[in-house]
């Protein structure tokens, strides 16, 4: 063969499995579930016969203890109805008490740590830990306690909020009205409950591109981004175990806009920041507001100096990650190409600031520098910042990371961390609207930087927060413990979720619906959508993507139908409404496409598709206004006016714009006209027969017709078809406007080997001939998957075989890719491997028709190469022939308005796929086995297409349908 490539305990354990068998539903969902509707031997009584366990924090405690120790009050009172007492001493009896404080801070907790009540152990010098656990006779007149104690602020916030989380209050309730299930009995289990601490020290959110949702929002409930707007996204964060927020910035300034802003944050224990491109805790807006001179560090070295040192000043004790570093103004390039001595310069008089206006050494304050876009090519050339100050690494835009440690790399004292994107403003388009994330491709990511020793900062840029509530939540509670989901149970995320915020209902129902609609519509963002994205002829993709989508909405509305009415709302901002209106959106392109080619056919139906486009534009704004102004009351006025529909350049257009349709006058007469599948002709009876692709007896495929009128007038027609081994689903009717005839083999029937036909259309006076081929092969002694039509489809995880030498293993991505899964190779911290026969490897048997030369398009997630060693390679080799190896990233590298990014990197993110291409010689036809072997980590293989010399494989946007596999 030659080769050549181209881009392209024994009691608790009874105990917990009777547990399981009484609260199965619960537990098979959630393990660490401590709080039961049952009381059991040991367990505590939250609330229990009418009565609700009373509160009790030491005030010398911090004041942001005190303040979410009144909301789980409430949240209690919202699950029984009952409203907790709460004290900061105690002056009466009680049976049943909950006692909340901070090792160290709270006088009670340190009383309990005296007593030999509560192990100090488990968290002396533990970062964000808390220990949940009941205790006998903790005080005098007490008789039971269940104790929430921490380690620090944030640790013992965070023990309240998992107590409220386990009697089933969501993080979500207020931003996406996630009723609380009423509830009369709590009983938390005996043991010492702990989510010990987070693998990653700061966990974040980014509120970016706020305009026109979440600010329209803002100004009409709050007037501006203010501490009322703020308190409700520091408690989101930290319900939902986040420590961490660069503010909403675009026409804000966090510490200017509110003086109460910045003191909230520090009470709830939010470490804040500024952007990428706004150092020293001071917003772009500031320096429009006060700033004195250009942003010009050449020229204004004293103004920005003087602006820099307001911003640690005004900072003061308040714990922050102080960016530093410098863009140009606006999110731009600070200057042309690298000036890595200017801004080492930079960094330095920025460190000095530090240290004088602190009083201490700048390595006391945490710092980071974001190696965001262009900033990225100075470190590539070597720039260096000192050891304590975190290198924030950062994804394209778009979900792939860009840069990474090596596996080898010496530590750093500030470490690195990583800032990554779900919402985006920038090339090659916008994403604003709607959820196009899957889990399982910022799983894959983020695992891959966690491998790398990435865990001193995540960050997610995560727009107007909604409708981004699902990877959000999922995002956070990965970086808190990124050993805890993999590929073996990631898909478990999707029913934990739904569970916990529909109370049960449906939850494997919502779960597939949630599942499906990310993944449809990470295929390609709404914005990038147009009428020419799906094959209208090829493969019938068009009408299966348009089909699948409507098919999930049809779903999603019935189980609205029969879901609670409290529950509605909640379904409608996280399930429904991004369901019905991605299906309507792709169901609105698709009608303006089959307008666009049937004007062109002079088809009748011309104009009912051109009004099918009105309609559906028209549906997409009744879809959000209700979202607007009629759900909850309008509470989440502005938060649906994202404009979608009709973009033209990267930007967004000022309003949503229908995409062009046609309307025509057809002949008041008949006129009979004939296309088939995976054509884009047309027949009149005048040109060329129509020939359909082949039929095997493997595949069995069935092909489409459409008999269309070009008149007025309906017309009769038959089919004339002199085999009975030809199956015609409508071998004679009557077309208004048009009829789909779809086309089969009786192989029963069939004369083996490869036949020819013809069957004839008649109508209107005209006869139209199509032409049929069929192969119906021997089917003995072939395996694999069977090539037609000069090609062969396979999913990447549909292998015949793997070979996984420890400690290799490959692993099934569920649901990550385009159409079906991805595979993935493990472990990560391995590397890269030498190439050999014994590599790991995955084979996939294959039966050729053809020999000569044949293509191996491997389809792969767009990942870049974000390794400092050059290229990134698998092997691929036939049946026993020593593998070749093949650079995925052979691709030349370019700067754009990204930075440094492959010459083909606007397709590939567009696509969400990058292809790569190699070429061998078949001698034989017949069975053969391709080999896919592991070089180098990272890689997500999730489509291979094979085409031969006599290939007949036809444009299509996701590629086509698997071939048949035969045992």
């Amino acid at each position: 063969m030659t080769f050549k490539t181209t881009l392209k305990t024994a009691s608790r354990t009874v105990f917990l499995i009777l547990l399981f068998l009484v609260s199965y539903n619960i537990r098979a969902i959630n393990p660490e579930k401590y709080v039961t509707n049952k009381a059991s031997k040991g367990s505590f009584p939250l609330a229990s016969n009418s009565r609700v366990a009373s509160i009790l924090v030491s005030e010398d405690d911090f004041s942001g203890v005190l303040c979410v120790a009144g909301h789980l009050q409430n949240d209690l009172k919202k699950v029984t109805g009952l409203q907790p007492n709460m004290f900061n001493s105690l002056s009466q009896t009680e049976d049943y008490i909950v006692i909340i404080g901070t090792l160290g801070k709270s006088s009670i907790i340190d009383q309990l740590v005296k007593d030999g009540k509560v192990d100090a152990y488990q968290l002396q010098g533990k970062w964000e830990k808390f220990t949940t656990q009941i205790v006998e006779n903790p005080i005098s007149g007490i008789k039971r306690a269940l104790v929430i104690a921490g380690s620090d602020k944030r640790g013992t916030i965070y023990g309240i909020y998992d107590l409220s989380s386990q009697i089933g209050v969501s993080p979500w309730y207020f931003w996406a009205d996630v009723p609380v299930k009423k509830q009369t009995e709590l009983h938390v289990l005996p043991g010492v409950h702990s989510l010990g601490e987070p693998k990653v020290k700061y966990r974040g959110i980014f509120l970016n591109d706020e305009a026109p949702a979440l600010s329209g929002w803002v100004k009409e409930n709050y007037g501006n981004f203010n501490a009322k707007f703020y308190d409700k996204v520091f408690e989101l964060i930290l319900r939902m175990k986040g420590n961490y927020l660069w503010p909403a910035m675009w026409n804000n300034a966090f510490n200017d806009d509110d003086p109460l802003n910045r003191p909230l944050a520090d009470e709830y224990g939010i470490v804040m920041g500024t952007s990428h491109h706004e150092p020293m805790d001071r917003s772009q807006q500031e320096w429009k507001r006060y700033g004195k001179g250009e942003w010009n560090y050449n020229t204004n070295a004293k103004g920005l100096s003087d602006f820099w040192r307001k911003g640690i000043q005004n900072m003061g004790n308040a714990e922050t990650l102080v960016t530093i570093g410098m863009r140009g103004d606006g999110d731009e390039p600070m200057t042309e190409g690298t000036a890595t001595e200017l801004l080492e310069n930079i960094v330095k008089t920025q460190r000095k600031i530090i240290a004088d206006v602190t009083g201490k050494p700048a390595e006391e304050t945490p710092q980071i520098w974001a190696l965001y876009k262009e900033v990225q090519d100075y470190y590539d050339k070597g720039m260096q910042v000192p050891d304590d100050v975190t290198l924030l690494l950062c994804d394209d835009n778009w979900g792939d990371l860009r840069k990474l440690p090596s596996l080898d790399a010496k530590p750093r004292k500030g470490g690195y961390g990583i800032y990554y994107h779900f919402d985006y403003v920038g090339g090659p388009r916008n994403y604003k609207w709607i959820n196009t994330k899957q889990i399982e491709r910022t799983w894959e990511q983020m695992h891959l930087a966690y491998e790398h020793g990435v865990d001193k900062v995540w960050i997610v840029n995560v727009g107007d927060i909604k409708p981004l509530e699902f990877p959000t939540e999922f995002f956070l509670d990965y970086a808190w413990n990124p050993e805890k989901w993999h590929a073996d149970n990631l898909q478990d995320y999707y029913h934990q979720w739904v569970d916990a915020n529909f109370s049960g209902q449906f939850t494997d129902s919502i779960a597939n619906i949630l599942k499906l609609y990310t993944k449809y519509n990470s295929r390609r963002t709404p914005e990038l959508l147009d009428a020419n994205t799906y094959s209208l002829v090829n493969y019938n993709e068009a009408n299966i993507v348009v089909n699948d989508y409507n098919e999930l909405a049809k779903q999603a509305e019935d189980i609205n139908k029969q879901l609670k009415p409290e529950y509605k709302d909640a379904y409608y901002q996280l399930i429904l409404y991004p369901v019905l209106a991605s299906a309507n959106l792709n169901e609105l392109y698709v009608s303006a496409a089959k307008n666009n080619l049937y004007a062109k056919q002079g088809r009748s139906l011309t104009n009912y598709y051109a009004d099918k486009v009105t309609e559906l534009f028209n549906k997409d704004r009744q879809l959000s206004n209700y979202y607007n102004k009629e759900m909850g009351n309008g509470k989440w006025n502005h938060m649906m006016s994202q404009t979608h529909i009709g973009y033209r350049i990267w930007q967004e257009p000022r309003f949503n714009m229908m995409p062009e349709t046609f309307k025509i006058d057809a002949a008041d007469d008949a006129e009979m006209g004939v296309s088939i599948e995976d054509s884009e002709g047309w027949w009149s009876g005048n040109n060329d027969d129509a020939i359909l692709p082949v039929f095997d007896s493997f595949n069995n495929q069935k092909y489409s017709i459409d008999i269309f009128n070009r008149g007025k007038t309906p017309f009769d027609y038959t089919i004339e078809n002199n085999h009975d081994w030809i199956k015609i689903s409508e071998p004679k009717g009557t077309v208004e406007n048009d009829k789909n005839i779809e086309v089969s083999i009786d192989w029963n029937s069939a004369p083996k080997g490869i036949q020819n036909s013809v069957i004839t259309v008649i109508g209107a006076g005209k006869k139209i001939p199509v032409q049929i081929k069929i192969n119906n092969r021997n089917k003995k002694n072939i395996k694999g998957f069977v090539e037609n039509n000069g090609y062969i489809a396979i999913d990447a995880e549909h292998f015949s075989k793997k070979y996984e030498p420890k400690p290799f293993q490959w692993k099934i991505v569920e649901n990550l890719g385009r159409t079906g899964s991805s595979v993935i190779s493990l472990p990560i911290a391995k590397g890269r491997i030498a190439l050999t026969k014994k590599s790991p490897k995955l084979s996939y048997n294959v039966n050729f028709q053809n020999t000569g030369t044949v293509k191996v398009h491997l389809y792969f997630s767009p990942t870049i190469n974000y390794s400092t060693r050059k290229g990134m390679y698998f092997g691929l080799s036939f049946d026993n022939e020593m593998p070749i190896q093949v650079n995925y990233d052979s691709d030349t590298y370019i700067f754009n308005y990204n930075g440094k990014v492959p010459k083909n990197w606007e397709s590939n993110v567009a696509d969400n796929i990058k292809i790569i291409t190699a070429e061998f010689q078949i001698d034989k036809p017949g069975n053969h086995t391709l080999n896919y072997y592991r070089v180098d980590e990272g890689l997500v293989l999730q489509k291979i297409i094979i085409e031969t010399e006599n290939s007949h494989l036809k444009k299509s946007y996701l590629g086509p349908p698997e071939s048949f596999k035969a045992n």
